[in-house]
C-alpha cells in the first residue's frame, strides 16, 4: 500500500484525507495552520513542517490549497514538493486552479522525474464528507489509472478528461455553470420569501422538477435555516471565475453571463461576505432589497 502525503487540511481537504486514512493508508500531512490538521494527527497522521518534507516521505502527494499562487508555492516553491519528492513519485493537485499552471507544473515535474495530475473536485464540503465528490482529472492516462483507486475512496464520479490542464478546464466549465445557477437560486428564494411562502416547502417542490439543481437542493436548505457557513467560499469562487475569464480571453471567446455574475460575487466580497459560503449571496440580495 502506498505511503501518502496530504497538503491542505481545510474545509474539504480534511475530510478527503480522513477517508484515505480510514482506508488504511499511512499519511503525512502539512497545513499552514497546524491546528486545522489536529483531527488527522490525532488519528495517526504524521505532521511535517513543509510540503517538501511531506514529499520526501510519500509516494503519492495530494494537495488542495486556496489560490494558484498557493499551488505554485506548494509544488514549485523553495520548500515545495518538487524539492522533496523522489523520482517516480506522483503529485496530485486537487485545488481549483489555472489550466496553464497545471500544464507548467506537469512539465517542471517531468523534468525532475516526477509525475503529476490536475484533479479538481466538485461537491463542496457535503461531497467531501460523504465521499461523493466529482473528480475531473488531467494528465497522463497511466498515472490516472495508478491513482484511480485512491480517487474512488474520495468520490463517486471520477473521469479522465485528457492531458495536463484538462481537469482544470473541466472544473472551469463546472464553475461557470454553478456561478450562474447560484444567482438563480438566491433570487428564486428571495422572491419566495417576499411573497410569504415557506422556503423549505418551495425547495421541496421546485427542487424535484425542471428547476432542480445541486444548488437549490443542497444550499437552498442552508439559506432557509440561515446557515451561511462555507462549504465553498465566495472569495474562492471569485478566484475561479477570474481564471475562467482569463482562459476565455486567451481562447478569444466571449462569456457575457459569466462576466456579469463575476461582478455580483465581487459585490458580495465588497460587502464583507467573502468568507461566507456561496449561499451567502442571499445576504447580498437581502441588503439590496432592504430586507
Amino acid at each position: 500500500m502506498s505511503t501518502l502525503g496530504w497538503i491542505g487540511t481545510g474545509v474539504m481537504g480534511q475530510s478527503m484525507c480522513m477517508h484515505l486514512m480510514d482506508a488504511g493508508h499511512t499519511m503525512h500531512v502539512y497545513n499552514r495552520t497546524m491546528e486545522k490538521a489536529a483531527p488527522l494527527i490525532d488519528k495517526g497522521a504524521v505532521w511535517c513542517d513543509t510540503p517538501a518534507e511531506v514529499a520526501a516521505k510519500s509516494d503519492i502527494i495530494f494537495s488542495i490549497v486556496g489560490f494558484p499562487k498557493d499551488v505554485r508555492e506548494t509544488i514549485l516553491g523553495e520548500n515545495g514538493i518538487i524539492n522533496g519528492a523522489s523520482p517516480g513519485s506522483v503529485v496530485v493537485d486537487m485545488t481549483t486552479s489555472s489550466p496553464e499552471l497545471a500544464a507548467e507544473i506537469h512539465k517542471e515535474l517531468k523534468n525532475k522525474g516526477l509525475e503529476s495530475l490536475d484533479a479538481p473536485v466538485s461537491g463542496g464540503d457535503l461531497g467531501a464528507r460523504a465521499a461523493t465528490l466529482a473528480i475531473m482529472v488531467g494528465g497522463d492516462k497511466p498515472i490516472y489509472d495508478k491513482v484511480l483507486p485512491l480517487f474512488e475512496v474520495m468520490g463517486k464520479n471520477i473521469a479522465f478528461m485528457g492531458g495536463p490542464g484538462a481537469g482544470q478546464h473541466t472544473k472551469m466549465s463546472n464553475q461557470i455553470l454553478i456561478a450562474g445557477t447560484m444567482i438563480g437560486t438566491v433570487e428564486s428564494l428571495l422572491y419566495a420569501h417576499k411573497s410569504g411562502l415557506d422556503l423549505e416547502s418551495v425547495i421541496k417542490v421546485i427542487g424535484s422538477g425542471a428547476a432542480g439543481s445541486w444548488s437549490i437542493n443542497n444550499l437552498g436548505p442552508r439559506i432557509a435555516s440561515g446557515d451561511y457557513d462555507p462549504g465553498f467560499y465566495i472569495k474562492h469562487f471569485i478566484k475561479d471565475m477570474g481564471i475562467a475569464l482569463e482562459e476565455a480571453k486567451r481562447m478569444n471567446i466571449s462569456l457575457p453571463g459569466l462576466a456579469m455574475v463575476h461582478q455580483f460575487y465581487i459585490s458580495a466580497a465588497a460587502m464583507g461576505h467573502g468568507e461566507l459560503g456561496t449561499q451567502g449571496l442571499y445576504k447580498v440580495l437581502q441588503k439590496m432589497n432592504n430586507l
